[in-house]
């Protein structure tokens, strides 16, 4: 298969249902757009070759027409000359390079044929491609995308979340516990001498602020 013919393969090829029916569509997304890659460099190389053909034979075609001018001279100089058998021969020359020439314009016609066509291709070819890449971009910012919103349910709503936030009611249930028992120790403990004296003291400046409010009541 020559590889105009695969790259009109490809640019026929539906690249949407292509993907569609794949098991694994990054994967062939991957594999299509190596393939659209591979047969772009190719068909860009056989079109640069098909240029530079068509250079060379049209240098070739300048040279014969170069060298039927001087024929055309020499037959010229025959006939001047009197010798009507040269100019003759002169001009069977002239008319072979003619042939020549005819042949390698014709081909020159079928190559810039080739490359119109082939420019079509490319164009085609490089559309084919940025549809894929573009698929393939959307499908991974999904994939990506999907993978954060797992990630961020794992996080609120996952066992492991759920684990944490049940072992924090734990430790919150055993400081509870704890603090009960210290507040229990607390009331259970004897007071000391000095808290005694303290308490004594305040019940002393209780009683004299309560007699100094008494007493101004009556002077009042």
């Amino acid at each position: 298969m020559s590889i105009f013919s695969r790259a009109r393969d490809i640019i026929a090829a539906n690249v949407t249902d292509l993907i569609d029916r794949a098991d694994d569509p990054a994967k062939t997304i991957r594999v299509i757009i190596m393939e659209m890659e591979e047969t772009l460099v190719e068909v860009r190389a056989a079109a640069a070759r098909s240029i530079a053909d068509s250079k060379e034979k049209q240098r070739q075609v300048a040279v014969i027409e170069n060298l039927q001018a001087s024929w055309t001279d020499r037959a010229e100089l025959a006939l001047e000359k009197g010798r009507e058998d040269l100019a003759r021969a002169a001009l069977v020359e002239k008319e072979k390079l003619a042939g020549m020439a005819d042949e390698l314009r014709e081909e020159m016609a079928g190559i810039t044929a080739t490359l119109k066509a082939s420019e079509m291709d490319i164009a085609k070819l490089e559309a084919k491609l940025r549809e894929a890449r573009n698929r393939q971009s959307a499908i991974a910012t999904r994939m990506e995308s999907a993978q954060h919103r797992v990630r961020m349910r794992e996080m609120y709503a996952g066992q492991r979340t759920e684990a944490a936030f049940a072992s924090f009611d734990l430790l919150e249930r055993q400081a509870d516990f704890a603090e009960g028992q210290a507040e229990a120790l607390a009331l259970a403990a004897p007071r000391s001498l000095e808290e005694e004296i303290a308490e004594l003291r305040v019940a002393e400046r209780v009683d004299a602020e309560l007699e100094a409010m008494k007493a101004a009541r009556k002077a009042a």
